[in-house]
């Protein structure tokens, strides 16, 4: 009788429970990828590729400027794998990097795993049809100087704003009285410095060349070295990664020579291609 009344209650599990809970069992695994705004496009396509081939894991992306990502990070936002525009916000994560970068010493990211992954440029993009017939940054400063253009940059505190920063400088301009002069519109981040460009609300902006080949924009001029320095993207998984597995698989991906054909499409440079 025990034994009878013991096969009733499996059949009574099992009808409660059918395929409702194997698909909660065999649910994927998140992955949760911080990643710089200029990345939007590349990486969502290549994280749909990953995605295939590994069924067992669904990627979660956050996108914005490194600087607020960063700070997400800073306060405890939950992240695997971090991957900025530049290496400045890396830096202040990362415990090996010297006092002057990390004057904080913030130890958020596995030094191990961090990798310079792709070199970008800084481009001087103008809308459809370049009203203004600016084709090169010589050309952009001549314009802000009469007052004739008005031109789109990123904030100080995104990597995008920081390279225009260094483009000023090495221009001699004085960024405030461009300001005051009312030649100037800033976004939050490179996606909207974008969206001002290709709105035609600006006559240019000073961009990431990818940004620009992903909304189809003219690129007249790219900043040199000697101009704003390299243009780096480091990636590191986060040391409290909650999938810090599958955070090295994806990185390790992200240097394959399939990944590389992706970014090199979009006008990136893959600087650790495996």
């Amino acid at each position: 009788m025990k034994r009878f009344f013991a096969l009733l209650l499996t059949i009574a599990l099992l009808w409660a429970c059918p395929a409702g809970c194997e698909k909660k069992a065999d649910a994927p695994r998140e992955l949760t990828v911080f990643a710089a705004a200029s990345m939007t496009e590349t990486l969502t396509e290549l994280g749909k590729q990953f995605e295939i081939d590994h069924p067992d894991v669904k990627l979660v992306f956050n996108f914005a400027s490194s600087g607020k990502l960063m700070d997400q990070i800073l306060a405890g936002a939950d992240c695997d794998l971090f991957l900025s525009a530049a290496p400045k916000q890396m830096d202040a994560l990362d415990a090996a990097a010297d006092g002057e970068k990390n004057p904080d010493r913030n130890d958020c990211i596995d030094s191990a795993t961090r990798v310079e992954l792709l070199e970008n440029k800084v481009a001087l993009a103008v809308p459809d049809g370049n009203p203004k017939g600016i084709r090169s940054y010589s050309d952009c400063v001549k314009g802000l100087q009469d007052g004739t253009i008005l031109l789109a940059v990123g904030g100080e505190g995104v990597p995008v704003g920081q390279y225009t920063r260094k483009i000023f400088a090495f221009f001699g301009l004085d960024e405030a009285a461009l300001a005051a002069q009312g030649v100037l519109t800033y976004g939050e981040d490179v996606k909207a410095v974008t969206t001002q460009v290709a709105e035609k609300l600006v006559d240019c902006g000073i961009i990431y060349q990818t940004d620009a080949c992903s909304a189809g924009l003219t690129v007249v001029d790219t900043a040199t070295e000697a101009m704003c320095g390299r243009v780096i993207y480091p990636a590191a998984v986060l040391k409290n990664a909650k999938n810090a597995a599958d955070a090295r698989a994806f990185l390790h991906f992200l240097q394959s020579a399939a990944a590389g054909e992706v970014f090199r499409s979009v006008g990136f440079t893959p600087l650790h291609e495996e």
